[in-house]
Protein backbone atom coordinates (compact mmCIF):
# COMPACT_ATOMS: atom_id res chain seq x y z
CA UNK A 1 0.00 0.00 0.00
CA UNK A 2 1.45 3.44 -0.95
CA UNK A 3 2.57 5.62 1.86
CA UNK A 4 0.54 8.83 2.30
CA UNK A 5 2.29 12.14 2.81
CA UNK A 6 1.48 13.78 6.06
CA UNK A 7 -0.02 17.27 6.05
CA UNK A 8 3.25 18.67 7.43
CA UNK A 9 5.14 17.44 4.37
CA UNK A 10 2.51 18.88 2.03
CA UNK A 11 2.70 22.26 3.78
CA UNK A 12 6.49 22.24 3.56
CA UNK A 13 6.38 21.49 -0.17
CA UNK A 14 3.83 24.26 -0.77
CA UNK A 15 5.93 26.72 1.27
CA UNK A 16 9.04 25.82 -0.77
CA UNK A 17 7.14 26.44 -4.01
CA UNK A 18 5.85 29.80 -2.74
CA UNK A 19 9.36 30.85 -1.63
CA UNK A 20 10.78 29.83 -5.03
CA UNK A 21 8.05 31.81 -6.86
CA UNK A 22 8.68 34.88 -4.69
CA UNK A 23 12.43 34.63 -5.34
CA UNK A 24 11.79 34.40 -9.10
CA UNK A 25 9.51 37.47 -8.95
CA UNK A 26 12.09 39.43 -6.95
CA UNK A 27 14.81 38.52 -9.47
CA UNK A 28 12.52 39.52 -12.34
CA UNK A 29 11.67 42.84 -10.64
CA UNK A 30 15.38 43.53 -10.02
CA UNK A 31 16.14 42.77 -13.67
CA UNK A 32 13.26 45.02 -14.78
CA UNK A 33 14.46 47.87 -12.57
CA UNK A 34 18.01 47.53 -13.90
CA UNK A 35 16.74 47.53 -17.49
CA UNK A 36 14.65 50.63 -16.78
CA UNK A 37 17.61 52.34 -15.11
CA UNK A 38 19.71 51.55 -18.20
CA UNK A 39 16.90 52.96 -20.37
CA UNK A 40 16.94 56.09 -18.21
CA UNK A 41 20.71 56.43 -18.64
CA UNK A 42 20.42 56.21 -22.44
CA UNK A 43 17.60 58.76 -22.40
CA UNK A 44 19.59 61.08 -20.11
CA UNK A 45 22.58 60.96 -22.49
CA UNK A 46 20.30 61.86 -25.39
CA UNK A 47 18.68 64.70 -23.44
CA UNK A 48 22.07 66.08 -22.32
CA UNK A 49 23.12 66.30 -25.98
CA UNK A 50 19.82 67.98 -26.81
CA UNK A 51 20.27 70.56 -24.05
CA UNK A 52 23.86 71.23 -25.16
CA UNK A 53 22.89 71.70 -28.82
CA UNK A 54 20.27 74.29 -27.87
CA UNK A 55 22.43 75.85 -25.14
CA UNK A 56 19.87 75.10 -22.42
CA UNK A 57 20.74 74.60 -18.77
CA UNK A 58 19.18 71.79 -16.79
CA UNK A 59 19.79 68.92 -14.40
CA UNK A 60 18.44 65.50 -15.31
CA UNK A 61 17.08 63.20 -12.60
CA UNK A 62 16.28 59.56 -13.37
CA UNK A 63 13.80 57.48 -11.38
CA UNK A 64 11.92 54.21 -11.88
CA UNK A 65 8.23 54.29 -10.95
CA UNK A 66 5.28 52.08 -11.86
CA UNK A 67 7.31 50.06 -14.34
CA UNK A 68 8.59 53.10 -16.26
CA UNK A 69 11.71 55.20 -16.42
CA UNK A 70 10.90 58.77 -15.33
CA UNK A 71 13.22 61.59 -16.33
CA UNK A 72 12.89 65.10 -15.02
CA UNK A 73 14.82 68.06 -16.36
CA UNK A 74 14.95 70.83 -13.79
CA UNK A 75 16.78 74.11 -13.40
CA UNK A 76 16.86 77.26 -11.34
CA UNK A 77 14.03 79.78 -11.67
CA UNK A 78 15.85 82.09 -14.11
CA UNK A 79 16.74 79.23 -16.48
CA UNK A 80 15.91 79.27 -20.16
CA UNK A 81 14.39 75.78 -19.70
CA UNK A 82 10.93 77.34 -19.85
CA UNK A 83 11.49 77.53 -23.63
CA UNK A 84 10.87 73.78 -23.87
CA UNK A 85 8.45 73.27 -20.97
CA UNK A 86 5.17 73.72 -22.87
CA UNK A 87 3.13 70.47 -22.77
CA UNK A 88 3.21 69.95 -26.56
CA UNK A 89 6.98 70.49 -26.63
CA UNK A 90 7.55 68.13 -23.71
CA UNK A 91 5.39 65.50 -25.43
CA UNK A 92 7.37 65.85 -28.67
CA UNK A 93 10.72 65.71 -26.85
CA UNK A 94 9.50 62.66 -24.93
CA UNK A 95 8.69 60.90 -28.23
CA UNK A 96 12.10 61.79 -29.69
CA UNK A 97 13.77 60.49 -26.54
CA UNK A 98 11.76 57.27 -26.67
CA UNK A 99 12.88 56.78 -30.28
CA UNK A 100 16.52 57.38 -29.33
CA UNK A 101 16.21 54.74 -26.60
CA UNK A 102 14.49 52.34 -28.98
CA UNK A 103 17.32 52.69 -31.52
CA UNK A 104 19.90 51.81 -28.84
CA UNK A 105 17.95 49.00 -27.11
CA UNK A 106 15.85 47.57 -29.96
CA UNK A 107 12.85 47.63 -27.62
CA UNK A 108 9.89 49.95 -27.15
CA UNK A 109 10.31 52.58 -24.44
CA UNK A 110 7.49 53.85 -22.21
CA UNK A 111 9.61 56.46 -20.45
CA UNK A 112 8.00 59.60 -19.07
CA UNK A 113 9.66 63.00 -19.40
CA UNK A 114 8.95 66.08 -17.31
CA UNK A 115 10.56 69.44 -18.02
CA UNK A 116 10.52 72.10 -15.35
CA UNK A 117 7.56 70.52 -13.55
CA UNK A 118 5.26 70.95 -16.55
CA UNK A 119 3.95 67.39 -16.34
CA UNK A 120 2.93 67.84 -12.70
CA UNK A 121 1.23 71.11 -13.59
CA UNK A 122 -0.63 69.27 -16.37
CA UNK A 123 -1.69 66.53 -13.93
CA UNK A 124 -2.98 69.24 -11.58
CA UNK A 125 -4.91 70.83 -14.49
CA UNK A 126 -6.37 67.45 -15.50
CA UNK A 127 -7.40 66.79 -11.91
CA UNK A 128 -9.29 70.11 -11.77
CA UNK A 129 -10.98 69.39 -15.13
CA UNK A 130 -11.96 65.86 -14.08
CA UNK A 131 -13.39 67.13 -10.78
CA UNK A 132 -15.61 69.59 -12.69
CA UNK A 133 -16.73 66.90 -15.14
CA UNK A 134 -17.42 64.41 -12.34
CA UNK A 135 -19.63 67.01 -10.65
CA UNK A 136 -21.40 67.68 -13.96
CA UNK A 137 -22.03 63.96 -14.61
CA UNK A 138 -23.37 63.51 -11.07
CA UNK A 139 -25.63 66.57 -11.44
CA UNK A 140 -26.94 65.73 -14.93
CA UNK A 141 -26.89 61.96 -14.64
CA UNK A 142 -25.65 61.65 -18.22
CA UNK A 143 -22.38 61.08 -20.08
CA UNK A 144 -20.00 63.98 -20.67
CA UNK A 145 -17.25 63.81 -23.34
CA UNK A 146 -13.82 65.30 -22.76
CA UNK A 147 -11.34 66.83 -25.21
CA UNK A 148 -8.75 64.53 -26.86
CA UNK A 149 -5.67 63.67 -24.77
CA UNK A 150 -2.53 61.59 -24.89
CA UNK A 151 -2.70 57.99 -23.66
CA UNK A 152 -0.78 58.98 -20.52
CA UNK A 153 -3.29 61.72 -19.74
CA UNK A 154 -6.23 59.40 -20.46
CA UNK A 155 -4.81 56.88 -17.97
CA UNK A 156 -4.74 59.61 -15.32
CA UNK A 157 -8.36 60.54 -16.14
CA UNK A 158 -9.53 56.91 -15.99
CA UNK A 159 -7.92 56.54 -12.55
CA UNK A 160 -9.44 59.78 -11.23
CA UNK A 161 -12.91 58.97 -12.59
CA UNK A 162 -12.76 55.49 -11.08
CA UNK A 163 -11.78 56.96 -7.69
CA UNK A 164 -14.84 59.24 -7.94
CA UNK A 165 -17.07 56.19 -8.40
CA UNK A 166 -17.98 56.85 -12.04
CA UNK A 167 -17.22 55.05 -15.31
CA UNK A 168 -15.04 56.26 -18.18
CA UNK A 169 -14.39 54.97 -21.69
CA UNK A 170 -11.93 56.01 -24.37
CA UNK A 171 -13.50 56.66 -27.77
CA UNK A 172 -12.20 57.75 -31.15
CA UNK A 173 -8.95 57.12 -33.01
CA UNK A 174 -5.53 58.75 -33.14
CA UNK A 175 -5.46 62.44 -32.23
CA UNK A 176 -9.25 62.40 -31.76
CA UNK A 177 -9.11 59.75 -29.01
CA UNK A 178 -10.93 61.12 -25.98
CA UNK A 179 -12.71 60.02 -22.83
CA UNK A 180 -16.42 59.96 -22.11
CA UNK A 181 -17.29 60.07 -18.40
CA UNK A 182 -20.52 58.26 -17.51
CA UNK A 183 -22.63 57.66 -14.41
CA UNK A 184 -21.89 54.37 -12.65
Amino acid sequence: MPKKETPEVEVAVVEEVVVAEEAAEATSETTDVKALEAEGDIAADYLEEFLDIFDLEGDIDIDVRQGRAYLEISAEEDSNLRLISEPETVEALQELTRLAVQVKTNSFSRLILDVGGSRQRRIDDITRIVNRIVDKVKDLGEAVPMKPMSSYERKIVHDLVSEAGLVSESEGEGKDRHIVVKPA
